[in-house]
């Protein structure tokens, strides 16, 4: 393969699309976000423009060739890292979406998931899919388009429906309406599909009102998906040789291939995944299984706990409490904070992910006193991510055969020092913090290059790591703050109940 071939990654995630340009080498040489708006109602309903996100992927790539023009020539495949359980609807014929985006965050499939004779099925589904049954993964929110959008059933009717999650819109429309296709570890966040056979389930589609003919075909994660010249930028058309949700391609940008490797994503949200192997592994309640990726075939399998707001937190703190102008403030508020301040802060903006799969809960902050500032409402929130990953991680370690014994970690906020030594603490772990933060974008990336003959499977296990953390608290210590954590957390449920 020639030495100045470069491979494309897309990373489009909840709150903007990343197109990220690596080398022959796989080193990334270049890159372009853009952010998307949030679309946020009175009810708490959070959607996506889905013709904006597209246009933001084109656009990405656009700014990319400008700034030197014969990387239309040498751009040679594409890899689709997306925000998962987000899902859409679109006209096959015109493309045309039907109506938003509704995002993973979204809870408007609470009351549908809470009828009786849906919550009887909750065992079911489970055994079916590997997933609590919970408005969070992609079926809710399908059921509520299906009630709400009168279209949805009308072009249903004349099979000229299609419904998917990020990748299935992003293939669509990336290959003007040549292909329609996503992969097993989208679609086992759906919670329609059957985790043990990598098929669509029947009974869950109709439990959920789902038409069947409207969803895509499942391939493997490194398939040939379609041919894409992002509309015209590029001089050819490349293949899309992989899709793969952002977490189980953080997964997977890691090098964590073998049973037992561990990552954290901190984005928006956060996904603490555990690769399980090549089977399905009988977890505890709040860890779920899901499919980390199909290649070549061959299944890999997760055991997963996600977050509902991770360092989506410090963008609130930002966007909407003012209290920062810029991310990398926090570090220095958080570590002027009053050591004595025991201010506790639940982020339920939109419900408790695992382990509590709960949708009615709110944010709570409890523990204030007199010495309760700007810099301990920070660290309360920072420390809210490390807790909430520690409680996921717990449950793992009860499921696993094999313990974790180091955490790989991604995403901007593992540039906080402060964060990512609060979490090792807690974790009693050892952390890695990559060179590159950008961990979703590529792996799907690698495993593009990979299926082209690009690159070679060794590119993912070679050494990334940028810096380590080592945990310094005592146990004393640790049990006490996570107590205090807990009770918050019962305090916080208890005014959602």
């Amino acid at each position: 393969m020639a030495d100045d071939v470069l491979v494309l990654g897309i990373d489009q995630s909840t709150q903007g699309t990343k197109a990220l340009l690596f080398d022959a080498k796989g080193e990334i040489i270049d890159k372009e976000t853009i952010p998307h708006r949030q679309i946020i109602n009175d009810k708490g309903y959070v959607e996506h423009n889905l013709n904006e996100i597209a246009a933001n992927v084109i656009e990405g790539v656009r700014r990319l060739v400008s700034r030197d023009l014969t990387r239309a020539s040498r751009i040679a495949a594409v890899g689709l890292s997306v925000q998962r359980e987000t899902v859409g609807a679109w006209q096959k014929s015109t493309l045309k979406p039907l109506y938003n985006a509704i995002v993973w965050q979204c809870a408007r499939g609470a009351e549908f998931v809470s009828r009786d004779e849906v919550k009887s099925k909750a065992d079911r589904v489970r055994e079916i899919t590997g997933l609590e049954l919970s408005e969070f993964f992609s079926a809710a929110k399908i059921t509520w388009l299906v009630d709400n959008v009168p279209e949805i059933l009308e072009f249903a009717a004349k099979n000229d429906l299609c419904i998917g999650n990020i990748d299935s819109f992003l293939i669509s429309r990336l290959t003007n309406g040549e292909a329609f296709a996503t992969e097993p570890s989208n679609a086992s966040r759906t919670q329609l599909m059957d985790i043990h056979t990598l098929n669509w389930s029947n009974e869950l589609c109709t439990l959920f009102k789902v038409p069947m003919n409207a969803l895509p075909p499942i391939l493997d994660s490194d398939a040939l998906f379609g041919m894409t010249d992002f509309d015209g930028v590029l001089e050819r058309k490349i293949p899309i040789h992989a899709a793969i949700g952002d977490s189980q391609g953080a997964l997977f940008g890691q090098g964590c291939l073998k049973p037992g490797q561990t990552k954290t994503t901190y984005g928006t949200g956060s996904s603490i995944m555990m690769n399980a192997g090549d089977k399905v592994v009988s977890c505890k309640r709040g860890i779920v299984n899901s499919v980390g990726w199909r290649r070549s075939s061959k299944v890999t399998y997760v055991l997963e706990g996600n977050i509902n707001y991770s360092a989506g937190v410090i963008s609130w703190l930002k966007d909407d409490l003012k209290l920062i102008s810029d991310p990398k403030e926090t570090k220095d508020l958080a570590e002027h904070a009053h050591a004595a301040d025991k201010t506790y802060f639940v982020p339920a903006f939109s419900g408790l992910g695992a382990p509590y799969f709960t949708g009615s809960v709110r944010g709570t902050i409890v523990g204030m006193s007199r010495v309760t500032g700007k810099n301990e409402i920070v660290r309360a929130a920072l420390d809210s991510i490390a807790y909430q990953v520690n409680d996921v991680v717990g449950l793992i370690r009860k499921s696993a055969p094999i313990d974790v014994s180091e955490l790989s970690v991604d995403g901007g906020a593992t540039r906080n020092d402060y964060l990512m030594q609060f979490q090792a603490d807690l974790l009693n772990l050892p952390l890695k913090v990559p060179k590159d933060a950008e961990l979703s974008g590529m792996g799907a990336a690698y495993m593009a290059g990979i299926a082209a003959g690009i690159y070679s499977n060794d590119i993912l296990i070679r050494d990334k790591t940028l810096k380590s953390f080592i945990p310094k608290m005592d146990d004393k210590t640790r049990n006490n703050k996570t107590d205090g954590w807990h009770k918050a957390v019962k305090t916080a449920l208890a005014q959602g109940c």
